[in-house]
């Protein structure tokens, strides 16, 4: 059981750490479909 509670811990860590290192760029939404899903800047005319 102490295993469970040690692998909670540090996934939460790691999680934390990186929401705090990488802000708001983490996309955490899932899948993405249409026009959510196109990743390419829009071209300048």
């Amino acid at each position: 059981m102490w295993k469970i509670a040690v692998g909670f811990v540090i996934f939460a860590a790691i999680s934390l750490y990186m929401i705090m290192q990488f802000g708001d760029q983490v996309d955490m939404g899932g899948e993405k479909h249409g026009a959510d899903a196109i990743h390419a800047p829009e071209e300048k005319k």
